[in-house]
Order: C-alpha cells, then structure tokens, then sequence
C-alpha cells in the first residue's frame, strides 16, 4: 500500500473540548487534511518546533529525545500513521542506527512533534485518508443543500456539551455532511473530524 506525504497546516486551538487543539495535516499536491486531537503540551511543542526563533530557556521532552538521539547515533527517518481505531490515531517512528532500521510505536502528537525536529517527513495510508480525510473543497453535489436547514442544524451542533456527545445520531446524513462542509469553510477542523467520524460509522 502506497504512502502519502503530509505536511503540517496548522494547529487551532479546540472550540469544544477544553485544554485540546486540533493538529491539522495537509495532503501533498492534494485537497484532503487529516485533523487530529492533540493535548496543550503537544501543541505548545510542535508549535516551538516549526518556529525557529523560539527557543526554551529549558529543553521540552522532545528536545531532549532528539539531544538524547543524536548524542547515540539514532536518526528518525519518518513518521507513519498507520492505524485509525474509534477515531484514535496510531504511529510509528522508523528510526536508523548503524544501518539497522527499528520500528517504534509512539502516539501520534508526539512522533509529530519529534518528527519536526528531525525534519522528518511524515506520511499515512490511502485508506486512512479515505476514512478520515477532509476535503477542502465543497462536491458540487453539496451545494443544493437547503441554507434554512443548514442554520437550524447548526444550532442543534452549538448547543452540544461534553454530557451529549452524541447529539450528532439525530443527524441524517445529508445534514451531517451539510455541516461538514461549513465547518471546513470555517476552518472548524476539530468540529469537523468529531462530524466526519460519524459519517463514518454510518458507512
């Protein structure tokens, strides 16, 4: 099964799951983004990493495996996402030393993290795409969708807390990919994936 290449878009922070951000990969000569879920600590380390100027008075925890890495000779080739369970996803560093290659496991957020400070490239599977990928552009076969539903369902997803997350099962498919489509617009991309994972476990 054939890789494809990912690069970072961004990193927003979470408009309903409080202390989250929302990492956001981007497709290659492609159109589709792959949100994921991360923790503050993660963010705050990716985002340092892409920033060149900053630096920590303090090395952070991936600062130190890429000190402790390169002290031993060990050098990250790249990052795969491989797996998506229940809209978790899992990693692997490929990582090289003395010319034997190891496969380690490791959580998404921070092989993303360690990956930017090796320059590594990271890259996932179609099929996860497939599944998980948001298209940046709206299918024109969206676009009869009726704008009165589209607010009223939008109301329906605003007033969603932690204690009904499963508000989106009253949905029909149509709407949720209504509200796909305008949370994309709005660059919402965490309300986006949690939209996306139920029209997944629909299909």
């Amino acid at each position: 099964m054939s890789l494809i290449l990912l690069t970072i878009k961004g990193i927003s922070y979470s408009q309903t799951q409080s202390g989250a951000y929302a990492l956001v990969l981007s497709e290659m000569g492609g159109t589709r983004t792959l949100p994921i879920i991360i923790g503050a600590f993660e963010a705050q380390s990716i985002a340092i990493a892409l920033e060149t100027e900053i630096r920590p008075p303090r090395p952070l925890t991936h600062d130190l495996f890429k000190t402790f890495a390169d002290t031993f000779d060990v050098y990250v080739k790249e990052v795969i996402i491989h797996k998506l369970v229940d809209g978790v996803f899992f990693s692997s560093l490929i990582c090289e030393r003395e010319g034997k290659e190891e496969v380690i496991d490791t959580r998404t957020s921070d092989a993303i993290a360690i990956a930017v400070r090796f320059n590594a490239p990271i890259y996932t599977y179609e099929n996860i795409l497939d599944k998980a990928g948001i298209y940046l552009k709206v299918e024109e076969e969206m676009a009869f969708e009726n704008k009165e539903e589209s607010v009223e369902v939008s109301q329906k997803i605003e007033k969603t807390s932690k204690k009904d997350e499963n508000i989106f099962s009253s949905l029909t498919l149509t709407e949720l990919n209504n509200q796909l489509n305008n949370a994309v617009t709005d660059e919402n991309y965490e309300l986006a994936a949690k939209i996306r994972d139920e029209i997944s476990n629909r299909s």
